[in-house]
């Protein structure tokens, strides 16, 4: 087992050294591209295989939508793949230049990070993802997958490891761990930090948390989107609704759905009206006392632990708040600094809550289903970081580099 990945973190090591410039990785990208359009009736019947290992473990189902492809599904990664290819070269960029008073000429340029490790669960649409952006950016990439989705995630890394070899690139640039030994993983958090320059985890609270508490190689991450919408005094009721039942419901299993919806007490009024709308469309509603006397329809008491609660289902948590504070300090507590939205067509409080949120992404006036690297025009990404320090939110081909500082100099010594 330690073999095994040791080989694969030397192989990764190796191919790092190899300078491709950028008109040659766009090349491996459409020929990627071509692979997946050649295969994806390949591609369906090995995710069937896994949409039926899934379903014999009975997971549960919003995981099995997340692992299921069809053509709508495989044309929507060509789309991602094909605007990374138009994305300028993020590597060798000049970020800033300045001259010292000794002559001394500086310059912060942009490097690639180096190998990239993804530990991710059910979405084989990540595979594609993130082996096209870290190529693109000049890093390799060890994907290990969940055990749900191996024969999908098996042969996209496959096809682009045959688009590097068709270009004489070396094919460790992109490595797929076969085995589903679930000690792989422990051994790659605690002891690959030589061959491994950072560690991203896409999946479930328990994924990520192990990978947290683990690893030894430094972490893009986040916990969970525990997501609000915040429908204040000054909403237009009608857009409110229009962009909660979508912010809900849309997908209820990405992490960009709203769990939570904070209602100002000026519109209670408004209270039935706005979630029965919800109700009819098949969502259950977990309300506050207050929300709970309002509303005339069958609600279930929220309890305290369920403010902290990531749904992933067409379920969500209700709650009455005297103003928009209330609202800034229960999204400070309870959330997890994902995404959260403010409903309202007063602009200073927008700003008010766009500004004091702890968010990694801040809205107004719009869904919460917007926290995509896709929808932010980055092509796709390789997860959404809550972390504090950057990258925060999508983190898509120009998160994925580093920095150095270059100084040229002409004998200068220092007194």
């Amino acid at each position: 087992m330690s073999k095994l990945l040791i080989k694969i973190g030397q192989n990764s090591k190796i191919a790092f050294r190899s300078k491709i410039n950028s008109k040659k990785r766009n090349k491996v990208l459409k020929d990627f591209c071509s692979l997946i359009i050649k295969n994806k009736q390949k591609i369906i019947s090995e995710n069937k295989k896994d949409i039926k290992f899934a379903k014999s473990k009975k997971l549960k189902e919003n995981l099995i939508k997340r692992l299921s492809l069809n053509l709508e599904k495989i044309t929507s990664m060509i789309k991602s793949i094909n605007t990374v290819i138009k994305f300028k070269d993020p590597v060798d960029v000049e970020l800033s230049k300045w001259k010292r008073p000794n002559g001394l000429k500086i310059k912060r340029v942009t490097i690639p990070i180096g190998v990239i490790g993804v530990i991710y669960e059910s979405r084989p649409n990540v595979t594609a993802d993130v082996s096209t952006l870290c190529f693109k950016s000049g890093n390799c990439v060890i994907l290990r997958g969940g055990s749900e989705a191996y024969f999908s995630n098996k042969i996209l890394a496959n096809l682009f490891r045959q688009s590097l070899k068709k270009n004489n690139i070396n094919m460790n640039f992109v490595q797929f761990i076969e085995s589903k030994d679930r000690k792989l993983v422990d051994f790659m958090l605690s002891k690959m930090n030589h061959y491994i320059d950072v560690i991203i985890p896409r999946g479930g609270k328990n994924l990520v948390k192990k990978v947290q508490d683990l690893s030894s190689v430094p972490v893009i991450g986040h916990l969970e989107g525990v997501c609000h919408t915040y429908i204040d005094k000054d909403a237009n009721i009608r857009m409110a609704k229009k962009i909660i039942i979508n912010a809900k419901l849309r997908n209820t299993s990405i992490c960009g759905a709203t769990e939570t919806l904070l209602i100002h007490k000026k519109n209670s009024k408004f209270v039935n009206n706005i979630l029965q709308e919800l109700k009819e469309n098949g969502c259950e509603i977990y309300a506050d006392s207050k929300i709970k006397k309002l509303y005339l329809g069958n609600t279930k008491i929220v309890n305290e632990k369920m403010w902290s609660k990531e749904f992933l289902s067409a379920k969500i948590s209700v709650k009455l708040v005297k103003d928009i504070y209330e609202a800034i300090s229960h999204i400070n507590k309870h959330g997890t600094m994902h995404t959260d939205a403010i409903i309202t067509k007063n602009k200073k409080s927008a700003k008010l809550f766009i500004k004091n949120v702890k968010s990694s992404i801040a809205i107004h006036n719009s869904s919460t289903q917007f926290a995509d690297g896709g929808e932010f025009g980055f092509g796709g990404e390789v997860g959404i970081s809550t972390n504090k320090l950057p990258p925060r939110g999508p983190v898509g081909l120009n998160q994925l580099v580093s920095y150095k500082y270059e100084i040229y100099g002409s004998g200068q010594i220092r007194n």
